[in-house]
């Protein structure tokens, strides 16, 4: 069943993507016009290309992600002691670091800079680094895990510390993956993983029974007063894209039973 999940969640991302949906409904369109059904082709493209050109000049992606990136904050004071620290893959950049036999990192990799913060605050706490392969046609299940391995050792944390979770290919199996290596099934954990995603990873984590403190990193979105017409349609679907799939995704874990809330709180 968490195949099919898998596999069905990565052939609709594919239709729903944002990006994807703008070339779809181009197609669509233009082919409309090939049929010489010029009013229908009228009715789809003008639309589209009204939004597209609202997404080019304005980052109007930073309203959608923004309620996501403040749902929960960094702890004003670290706890005095916990039980481990928990690192979500995403960081990890799985093709080109294939490709290039190097550990590559992309947007994520605050992850593991706040990792490496953590661990010097903690000395003595493990670092639970959890994620495998999240690409339906890329058969590379442990290659993330040895990935995230490889990044903490080269940062400097001891291997004796590190436990490694490789097999998961998204949040919710990261969290039911995870939670049998726990070193106190019961103990207090930090959590880091991208603040835009740390609602569904914290719903997941809560409906594991897991019990985690959120350390959010690796902001995306701006506050309304240093937002402007800018034009840079790129920049603008870097973060429409990730922020749609999270509403999305967490739609999709609460119809079925993988998140505790629809929306968690903290």
């Amino acid at each position: 069943m968490d195949n099919l999940f898998f596999i069905l969640s990565k052939l609709m991302w594919g239709l729903v993507s944002p990006s994807n949906l703008l070339v779809f409904l181009l197609i669509i369109g233009s082919l409309m016009l090939v049929l010489n059904k010029i009013r229908a082709a009228k009715l789809l493209l003008i639309p589209t290309a009204l939004i597209s050109l609202l997404l080019l000049a304005y980052p109007f992606s930073d309203m959608l992600m923004m309620p996501l990136e403040s749902r929960f904050s960094k702890p004003q004071d670290l706890p005095k002691t916990i039980d481990g620290i928990i690192v979500l893959g995403g960081g990890e950049e799985l093709k080109q670091s294939m490709s290039w036999n190097s550990a590559e990192l992309g947007n994520g990799g605050d992850r593991f800079v706040a990792a490496i913060l953590l661990a010097k605050h903690y000395p003595n706490a493990p670092i639970i680094f959890s994620g495998g392969s999240g690409l339906l046609r890329f058969n590379a299940s442990d290659k993330e895990g040895s990935i995230g391995r490889a990044v903490l050792l080269t940062l400097g944390i001891e291997e004796q510390r590190l436990i490694i979770e490789a097999q998961s290919r998204n949040t919710f199996e990261n969290m039911l993956m995870t939670a049998p290596l726990l070193p106190h099934r019961q103990g207090r954990y930090l959590l880091v993983t991208s603040a835009y995603h740390m609602p569904r990873a914290m719903g997941s984590a809560r409906q594991n029974l897991i019990n985690v403190i959120p350390y959010p990193v690796d902001y995306r979105s701006n506050k309304a007063s240093l937002r402007q017409w800018d034009f840079s349609l790129f920049e603008h679907l870097q973060v429409l894209e990730p922020a749609w799939r999270e509403w999305i995704g967490l739609t999709v874990y609460y119809w079925t039973g993988k998140t505790s809330d629809w929306f968690p709180e903290p």
